[in-house]
């Protein structure tokens, strides 16, 4: 019998990957009092001042899939514990932007500085070629990835919930 074909392979990888990757993330935010949605919008923060994006509550809101009130709730909570500032824009006063404190980014690179450390150095193993490979693979992935969960986001309807497990010692479903 052969194993998954190397399509499935590179899926089941991914999946590892991401679920190592979220307990990871969980136990940085239960170690530093953080929700996960903490972490998440720390992360799309850093993200949008990386790339230049203003971030502002708004922005933020939508990424994460909160309303205003989760939203404010949320930069609230950030804001005590001292890692997000809100300033005003200078071009436009009535707009609030985010920024990430450095105490925040500190406390993050020490935290997954080291794992980054191995992701670069273990892509400095790949040519040039595989390197870029590599990225439009994940590129693509992070793509489809997002489009399913702005789907997911925007389509109307009940929500479907899972039949419950079978009892144990049940026959099989048809």
């Amino acid at each position: 019998m052969q194993g998954p074909e190397p399509g499935m392979q590179v899926v089941h990888q991914l999946r590892a990957v991401t679920v190592e990757l979220d307990l990871l993330a969980a136990g940085f935010a239960q170690r530093n009092g953080l929700h996960p949605t903490d972490l998440r919008a720390l992360i799309w923060l850093l993200d949008a001042a990386r790339s230049g994006t203003q971030a502002t509550p708004g922005r933020l809101g939508r990424q994460l899939g909160l309303n205003s009130a989760g939203t404010t709730a949320l930069i609230d909570r950030l804001e005590r514990l001292g890692h997000v500032r809100r300033t005003r824009d200078p071009g436009d006063r009535r707009k609030v932007l985010l920024t990430v404190d450095e105490q925040a980014v500190a406390l993050g690179w020490s935290f997954f500085g080291p794992l980054i450390s191995e992701v670069v150095a273990t892509l400095d193993t790949f040519s040039s070629a595989e390197q870029a490979a590599i990225m439009r693979f994940l590129v693509a992935v992070a793509e489809a990835v997002g489009v399913k969960r702005r789907t997911l986001q925007t389509s109307a309807g009940p929500r479907r919930s899972l039949p419950p497990p079978p009892h144990p010692g049940a026959p099989p479903a048809p």
